[in-house]
């Protein structure tokens, strides 16, 4: 068969994959993308944007629930759940298709199969016509992505024990609802079916939910969903786990051996207890490539310790987030070409959780700061004093932000409420700016907007607030 040569080839079409090849194609490289599933890898197809729109769904469904408040009566709304599922389908296609339109335009050649290392530079694909394309390429990109962890105890069927991947496309609205994690997903899963009407509860191995959040943040989220009738176990884990008639029998194990265990049932187990790296039969062991709990060791500017090959994404690391990923491609192929782009700072890389209320941060929090050695300035807004989030009757919620008190560095900035994942970028942008508490008091901000909080956080942490 003959052999195919690019300058560069990534394997893998997810959002690190498929912007590190749009990338490469802007900077002139003879490029080419092996995916072996759906372009927009699970990111587009099973997960950031699906579950977005999901939850766009439920945020209507209260939205209207709520509407005599705002003066609007309106028939009691009756959530369709086979039709909010095909509107989110209908999304991730849409946007699959996309991909697809900006791989033709930007011209890099699509190979559909799963691609394997075959040492110096050479990867064939096996797709599910057999054929086995003999590719060669001077670079080569590894985007393979992640998937759910397995729970030995909880084994996904897809009927009775769900991933995301299920929980985005269930049969019915399951009326007893277990959630064995409490990281953003979920968080945002357990929002949206207790939004629907499920009973939802949310077990969490470390002592809060969303544990990587500011503690004041997790707090408010924990309160928030406890008040829409979500139990919460946290500092707890599965000890065990039985298929009964009436569901599953779940015990849980305090953390404390000294405390009693608890027993659950439910009649679905959606297990969101974290991600392990898609590292098998790639042909890692044909190379250098050395791998840590499940993900690929690399170095700041992305490459493995195989001369050529490089990795981004979930695949090597955390933070495991898709825009984390995409800024990476980027990263990465730039160095390939020489342009010598900054390193990314995993301290930067914005966060963020869809939930009701929604969460967003950026930097360090209060804690993680004061245990790196700085002496910090903490300021802090609700919502409930910002006239914009008044009159949206979405006063639930602060602003908090952190600084280094010599320097006047932004440390840290988290919010909680509504809309916030909107609003955190103004803060990512002022940490990449490496803007100081003067810059950011003397920028002026529109009224009325929810954003005049993030400004009086800034004041608050030096005394200056206007409006508490």
């Amino acid at each position: 068969m003959a052999q195919e040569t690019f300058d560069l080839l990534v394997i893998g079409g997810g959002p690190g994959g498929y912007v590190a090849a749009i990338r490469a194609a802007q900077l002139g490289m003879k490029t080419a993308l092996v995916e072996k599933a759906q372009l927009g890898g699970i990111c587009l197809n099973w997960g950031c944007i699906p579950t977005k729109a999901l939850l766009r769904s439920a945020d209507v469904l209260r939205l209207v629930r709520n509407a005599a408040q705002f003066g609007v009566q309106a028939a009691a709304p009756q959530a369709d759940l086979a039709a909010m599922v095909a509107r989110s389908r209908a999304v991730a296609v849409q946007l699959n298709k996309g991909v697809a339109h900006l791989m033709k335009k930007n011209g890099v050649k699509v190979f559909t199969g799963h691609a394997r290392l075959q040492g110096a530079g050479a990867v064939s694909v096996s797709g599910a016509d057999g054929v086995s394309p003999a590719l060669r390429a001077k670079h080569i990109v590894l985007a393979t992505g992640a998937r759910a962890r397995q729970l030995p105890q909880l084994p996904s069927d897809g009927q009775s024990v769900w991933t995301y991947r299920e929980a985005l496309t269930p049969p019915a609205l399951p009326k007893r609802l277990l959630i064995v994690g409490a990281g953003a997903i979920g968080i945002e899963f357990a929002s949206f079916y207790r939004t629907l009407g499920a009973e939802v509860t949310v077990v969490e191995m470390a002592g809060r939910i969303l544990p990587v959040e500011d503690e004041e943040v997790s707090a408010q989220v924990a309160a928030s969903l406890q008040r829409e009738g979500i139990a919460i176990h946290t500092g707890m884990a599965v000890a065990q786990a039985q298929r009964g008639k009436n569901g599953w029998e779940v015990t849980l194990q305090a953390q404390d051996a000294a405390k009693a265990r608890l027993q659950l049932q439910a009649d679905v187990v959606l297990v969101a207890a974290g991600i392990v790296g898609n590292v098998e039969d790639l042909g890692l062991e044909k190379t250098r490539v050395q791998v840590e709990k499940t993900h690929i060791v690399t170095d700041a500017q992305c490459r493995t310790a195989e001369p050529g090959v490089y990795a981004i994404g979930d695949v090597a690391g955390p933070p495991w987030l898709a825009h984390k990923a995409s800024h990476e491609g980027v990263m990465c192929v730039e160095h390939i070409a020489g342009l010598a782009p900054h390193a990314l700072d995993p301290r930067r890389v914005p966060a963020c959780t869809y939930s009701h209320p929604q969460v967003a941060s950026v930097g360090l929090t209060e804690a993680q700061a004061r245990a790196a050695g700085h002496k910090v300035k903490v300021g802090k807004f609700p919502f409930g004093a910002n006239g914009k989030a008044i009159a949206m009757g979405a006063t639930a919620g602060f602003a908090k932000v952190v600084f280094d008190a010599g320097s006047g560095e932004l440390l840290g900035a988290h919010m909680v409420g509504e809309e916030v994942t909107e609003m955190i970028q103004g803060f990512a942008i002022a940490q990449t700016l490496e803007t100081t508490e003067a810059d950011l008091m003397a920028t002026i901000i529109p009224h009325p907007t929810m954003s005049e909080s993030m400004h009086e956080a800034v004041l608050a942490a030096y005394g200056r607030a206007l409006h508490i």
